[in-house]
């Protein structure tokens, strides 16, 4: 019998369950993106079928993405890497292989996961600003952004990927 869906497989060790619906989210996705890019031909990683992103851009999008909303979960302020990397994840990339990018996608997660494993309960409630603007949010709506953005982004990736194939 197949393994229940994460969010069904109850407590993530170490992490507050107040939190637990994005770790599920997050768990879901780092095991879904592997199956997604699994035997993809090269040549279709930077491919934009019907002007839909790549394959590649959601990979590269994960991660640094990621990257950027736990930095200001922590209440810091995005570093000029940080803001480079998100201007060349709309430009096809130099990989023809899946893996690297996926690799540093799942490296995301996992820093996502630790994250949520390191905060207090007591400071999910505290104000963060977002962006140059200031916009007002907090760690739990980043934590939870996190893990839904992710997901949104996989589930295109999916959907990328069969239409590539050429079927299911």
């Amino acid at each position: 019998m197949a393994s229940p869906e994460v969010w069904l497989r109850g407590p993530v060790d170490g992490v507050d369950s107040y939190l637990l619906p994005a770790a599920h989210a997050l768990l879901q996705a780092r095991e879904d993106l592997p199956r997604a890019v699994e035997g993809l031909a090269t040549e279709h990683l930077w491919v934009r079928p019907g002007g839909a992103a790549s394959i590649g851009f959601h990979l590269r999008h994960i991660a640094g993405s990621t990257e950027r909303l736990l930095a200001y979960a922590r209440g810091q302020a995005l570093t000029e890497e940080q803001k480079a990397a998100a201007r060349a994840e709309q430009t096809s990339g130099t990989e023809t292989e899946p893996a690297p990018l996926l690799r540093a996608a799942q490296a995301a997660i996992d820093a996502a996961l630790a994250q949520m494993r390191e905060t207090p309960r007591e400071s999910l409630l505290d104000p963060r600003p977002v962006g140059r603007s200031a916009l007002p949010s907090t760690v739990l709506g980043l934590l939870f952004h996190v893990a839904e953005h992710t997901q949104r982004h996989v589930g295109q990736l999916i959907a990328t990927a069969k239409v590539l194939r050429g079927g299911p």
